[in-house]
């Protein structure tokens, strides 16, 4: 068991941590947090982002895009973006350079009744052998079509090339259970859709049309990967962290760090286990902690499973970190709660605490 950390200035980044104002009776009912409801009574509101309905990126994606730098706050080409491909290459393990580079997955889609709906990649279960199989399948295709391929990771892919163009590309939990139509890349200056992604995906698609691993899938009843899914095209820029310590699983956010000069590590699992063995250099700067239990189950409108993950980051991250608050081993805590469109800043000091006359629940938050 490592010691303690004394954290001077704490920030928490939470995707999907709130529901929709439409979701709120359903994923609210019955929630327990009284250190989280007091954290959020006490709390100044620093910052409430509301967005489109139809933007093809996700609140924290363009919040850590911001913060680093990666998209200047008045560039008004980016105001539905956060191109974030080129940062995920560097964290996966790749070269971006001065090139643009976007994302590609392997995904599924399913054929509804009269549509296409994108299903979540992180439920497909594809095992790296399955994926090293695709790939080699479908780099020859699309390395054909004059496109540069880098496949740093199995599941994560990155393309560039000029035939591309400049593309506006959903991130796929965007997509996902939707009908893709409206999400599909599209030149980012005219708004029309992309031959040239049409195109590559086709031809991805006819590669991998009855291909052996995706007959032996649906032979055990899985779904069959077949097609590709772009996102996040960007080229490399200079980038600053406003944080001293960034720990994360999530790709964009650790390339960002990594960009900015800062060697990122994974988010402990409790607010017990921030620790290190330069434990007072934590008190010279903010440490960012990125906690993602509630992707999944917000996709998939399993609240029972979305208020099981907010009591378990109740024990281990809310209640003790009131508590440090309180005894003043904590000196600063930011909270920032994410939704499907938008998301809210909250901070709180130990002064805060103080103000009991302050109420806001969690309701308050959500973003219509």
């Amino acid at each position: 068991m490592r010691s303690i950390m004394p954290v001077h200035d704490l920030h928490l980044l939470l995707p999907f941590a709130l529901p929709s104002a439409a979701d709120a009776a359903t994923a609210l009912h019955g929630l327990q947090g009284a250190a989280l409801d007091k954290l959020l009574a006490r709390a100044t509101l620093e910052e409430r982002v509301i967005g489109e309905d139809f933007q093809r990126t996700l609140p924290h994606e363009r919040w850590i895009a911001r913060r680093f730098g990666a998209v200047a706050p008045t560039d008004t080409r980016y105001a539905d973006d956060a191109p974030l491909a080129p940062f995920m290459l560097l964290a996966d393990g790749g070269t971006p350079g001065d090139a643009s580079w976007a994302c590609i997955e392997p995904v599924h889609v399913r054929i509804a009744h009269d549509h296409l709906v994108l299903i979540d990649p992180d439920t497909l279960g594809v095992h790296t052998e399955e994926a090293r199989a695709l790939l080699e399948t479908a780099r020859p295709v699309i390395e054909d079509l004059g496109v540069t391929l880098q496949a740093p990771t199995p599941l994560r892919w990155y393309v560039s090339g000029d035939a591309l163009g400049a593309l506006a590309g959903a991130s796929p939990l965007r997509a996902t259970g939707r009908n893709i139509e409206i999400w599909l890349p599209h030149e980012a200056r005219t708004g029309e859709r992309s031959r040239a992604w049409m195109k590559l995906q086709n031809e991805v698609q006819m590669a991998w049309f009855e291909h052996p691993l995706n007959l032996a899938r649906e032979s055990h009843g899985l779904p069959a990967i077949n097609s590709i899914w772009l996102h996040g095209q960007g080229t490399m820029r200079t980038v600053a962290s406003p944080f001293a310590y960034v720990m994360s699983g999530a790709a964009a956010t650790r390339g960002l760090a990594l960009a900015a000069g800062v060697v990122p590590d994974l988010a402990p699992e409790s607010f017990a286990m921030l620790a290190s063995d330069h434990a007072a250099d934590h008190e010279r700067g903010t440490t960012l902690v990125e906690l993602d239990p509630f992707s999944a189950p917000f996709i998939e409108q399993d609240w029972a499973r979305w208020n099981d993950s907010l009591k378990a980051l109740e024990a281990a991250w809310f209640a003790p970190a009131l508590d440090a608050l309180g005894h003043g081993t904590l000196g600063h805590l930011s909270l920032t709660l994410c939704g499907d469109t938008g998301s809210v800043t909250l901070s709180v000091t130990r002064a805060d605490l103080r103000k009991f006359w302050r109420r806001r629940p969690i309701a308050a938050l959500l973003i219509e």
